[in-house]
């Protein structure tokens, strides 16, 4: 990078990798912006294979239809944010990552909410996608959204470990629909958000991987999902690649937080060394993906 480091912040492309891949690579920027080692990070990545990824302390053994998982050749991981059960499939999916003293990073979840999904909403309009931040005034108590707990079309209780099932505070929706799914974490005095942009959405196979008591509370969590979350390629009715996406978010991105500047460039081999390091670990370990409990 050249010129005044304070007023840039690093662009990462690093394109479809396994999902516990994927979750290291956060954590060890994490580590290293803590100590100062790396600038503030926005990343855009993709899985490969697709990969759900359960909220830090949602219930493996209630949630998880580990042989629906395995037949579809879909990974399981464990998220360091909050929330519920995410299926990254056919998505462009970001990170933010800078320490909490950043002057650029607003103290209020509103506001460091907003750093950056207002740069994703500018980045789909470019794409012709009409966007906007459902914020606390406009919807449900977190509980409830936290709960799990969803209203079937027919009025019947819905209970789903999915995160798009409807559209919770500070939320990206589209025609009131989700469209972009985030958490947010603060440890090690850095901030974390990460999020899915859905280029597609696939409701029956997300479903599929999920426990229901019977197949009636399946189609109705289904019929539901469709009603409340939406893509990218739906609203435009035509298929759209993560290339066109990642390009668009960036653009958008980069209109955002100007004056700062988003330079593109690499992790450096010490954050790939300790992502190494949590794979094996942590992101890659059954204590962690399955046995994890809400007091560990």
């Amino acid at each position: 990078m050249m010129g005044d480091r304070r007023m840039q912040w690093r662009l990462l492309r690093t394109g479809h990798n396994a999902g516990a891949w994927n979750m290291a690579v956060d954590e060890a920027v994490m580590v290293h912006v803590a100590r100062g080692l790396s600038p503030p990070t926005f990343r855009l990545f993709e899985w490969d294979p697709p990969t759900l990824s359960l909220g830090r302390v949602q219930s493996f053994e209630r949630d998880v239809n580990v042989e629906a998982c395995e037949s579809l050749g879909v990974d399981v991981v464990r998220r360091p944010t909050g929330g519920r059960a995410v299926l990254h499939d056919v998505e462009v999916t970001y990170s933010l990552i800078m320490s909490e003293k950043d002057p650029a990073l607003p103290a209020g979840l509103g506001e460091s909410f907003s750093l950056a999904t207002q740069g994703i909403i500018k980045g789909l309009r470019l794409l012709g996608v009409e966007a906007e931040i459902r914020g606390r005034d406009e919807g449900e108590k977190p509980g409830r959204a936290a709960a799990g707990a969803a209203a079937d079309a027919g009025g019947g209780a819905v209970r789903t470990g999915a995160c798009f099932d409807s559209p919770s505070w500070y939320e990206v929706v589209s025609g009131g629909r989700k469209l972009v799914g985030s958490a947010q974490a603060r440890l090690m005095g850095v901030f974390l958000q990460h999020g899915s942009i859905l280029i597609e959405l696939d409701a029956d196979k997300l479903c599929s991987l999920l426990r229901f008591d019977s197949d009636e509370e399946r189609a109705a969590a289904v019929r539901h999902l469709r009603s409340h979350a939406t893509s990218i390629s739906e609203i435009l009715g035509r298929r759209v690649g993560f290339r066109e996406v990642e390009d668009a978010v960036i653009a958008g991105m980069r209109s955002h937080i100007a004056p700062i500047e988003l330079v593109e460039g690499d992790l450096s081999s010490e954050e790939l060394a300790l992502a190494n390091v949590l794979i094996s670990r942590k992101y890659g370990s059954p204590s962690w993906t399955v046995h994890r409990r809400a007091e560990a």
